[in-house]
């Protein structure tokens, strides 16, 4: 009777185990569909149907003919993201050329990247409040600007081709393949480089690449030959790509309105401190969001040191993160945290680079940048949080940063959030003015234009010509699309 007992207990225990695992892996794909209609709820509520900002080149550009085989076989066509072409194309045909079928689709692609986690979370039995945690920052409105300006919507796209490709490497890393993950990992590079990264292609093709290279490493060391070679042709799949969009980029011509047009060498031989003061901003601004800070700077509130020091303590996180990763030998079960923090960390490197030639750190702070900086701070807490499941030794101090940190990014993540929830009201009463405003636009002149208040280029975000905004809405007004679009009947 007694073993019976024991028996019939065990069974009862597994039982639960199982559900409490069937309940837990709900929650991580469902929780993404939370997000999703968050996004969908704040889109709904700052915003409005109208063409602005880059929308304006857009139209310029590719309206009306959207089938016109000029505007896409030109020699930097990999900078302009091929998968926009297709994706205009359905919007012009089936939605008269919305901006909020664009703003969703960037929502859906968000919860595309969260899904992502929630496989890996299920994969590594990771416990719930740390998902509930990664999924905070995944959609926090600190990417307010992305968010709203959905021609943005093939950059959150691409961040989820970047997770999933590297959630496949990660499988073949930790010995979990599945079938058909080695023609994968040979075929996503070219897709993704190719089809829709456009210029965020850089670090993650880097950041595959030494990934791979990490691969042939550890296969010499063990003396597996033929994992070597894999590795290998992983690489290649990755380089070669990129280097196909250097090439496609080497054709492009960029302008940079407000450029000083001074070298690196010079700024710096004037300001030795600027790389550092513009990188601490930079990493600031993933615990507040970097609108409220450069306001707190603005009226006094906070000091620029106050914001360094911030930017410090997140430096610290990930230095801590990447220590207990080492430490713990976690590279022997996983990579994927590893190559977050890697590419978390370049990101922030590349802004700087392509950014330094306005000389303003506060450009560090843009809402911008969030999805690119956001990958570091999902690192450190997935690393957070193998540790915390593993029960590895960590020193007491090192336990109360861990917290410290992860609290001090929900808090701030969190208040950033409110305080763009309360802001959407005035975003939407912007976006009102700008298409009841819309109209009028292919008809004044550029002193009517410059008279408006705000002036036209600076109501539309367009500096770059009135001319540019007036043929923009005349296109628009000629074919019917957008704001000019005809009421279904």
């Amino acid at each position: 009777m007694k073993r019976g007992s024991n028996s019939g207990g065990k069974t009862a225990m597994m039982a639960e185990l199982k559900n409490k695992e069937h309940y837990r892996k709900i929650l991580c794909l469902l929780i993404p569909l939370g997000g999703v209609a968050f996004l969908l709820w704040y889109i709904k509520n700052s915003t409005c149907d109208v063409v602005y900002s880059d929308y304006i080149r857009l139209v310029n550009s590719y309206l009306p003919d959207v089938y016109d085989p000029r505007r896409f076989f030109v020699p930097d066509v990999l900078t302009r993201i091929p998968i926009n072409y297709l994706e205009r194309i359905i919007n012009v045909e089936l939605f008269g050329f919305s901006i909020t079928f664009d703003r969703v689709l960037g929502a859906v692609s968000l919860g595309l990247a969260a899904w992502a986690f929630g496989v890996y979370f299920i994969r590594r039995r990771l416990g719930t409040v740390w998902f509930l945690l990664t999924m905070a920052v995944m959609f926090s409105l600190n990417k307010w600007e992305m968010i709203t300006n959905g021609s943005g919507w093939s950059h959150f796209f691409a961040f989820a081709c970047f997770y999933y490709h590297e959630l496949v490497f990660d499988r073949v890393w930790a010995g979990e393949e599945k079938r058909g993950d080695t023609l994968q990992l040979i075929l996503l590079p070219f897709l993704i480089i190719l089809g829709t990264a456009g210029p965020y292609c850089a670090i993650y093709a880097v950041v595959m690449i030494l990934s791979a290279a990490a691969g042939i490493l550890r296969a010499r060391i063990r003396k597996e030959g033929s994992s070597s070679r894999r590795y290998l042709v992983f690489l290649f799949a990755s380089l070669i790509p990129l280097l196909l969009y250097i090439l496609s980029n080497s054709f492009a011509v960029e302008e940079h309105a407000g450029a000083t047009g001074r070298s690196l060498g010079a700024l710096l031989a004037d300001a030795p401190s600027f790389p550092v003061r513009f990188i601490l901003k930079s990493l600031a601004g993933m615990v507040i969001g970097g609108e409220e800070l450069i306001q707190w700077i603005e009226k006094g509130q906070m000091t620029d040191n106050i914001c360094y020091l911030l930017g410090l303590f997140v430096a610290a996180g990930y230095l801590w993160a990447l220590w207990l990763y080492l430490r713990h030998r976690l590279y022997e079960r996983t990579l994927f945290p590893l190559m977050l923090l890697t590419g978390g960390a370049l990101n922030h490197v590349l802004i700087f680079l392509s950014r330094y030639i306005f000389e303003k750190e506060n450009y560090a702070l843009s809402s911008r940048y969030a999805l690119q900086f956001q990958v570091g701070i999902l690192g450190i807490i997935l690393t957070f949080a193998l540790v915390s499941k593993a029960k590895e030794k960590v020193y007491p101090a090192g336990r109360a940063f861990m917290a410290l940190f992860c609290i001090a990014i929900l808090l701030g993540n969190g208040y950033t959030t409110y305080r763009e929830i309360k802001k959407a009201p005035y975003r939407e009463e912007r976006f009102e003015q700008m298409e009841q405003l819309a109209p009028l636009m292919p008809f004044l002149s550029d002193e009517e234009m410059m008279e408006m208040e705000p002036a036209a280029p600076d109501l539309y975000e367009y500096r770059k010509g009135t001319d540019q905004i007036r043929n923009a809405f005349r296109i628009l007004e000629e074919n019917g699309l957008n704001v000019f679009r005809k009421p279904a009947s």
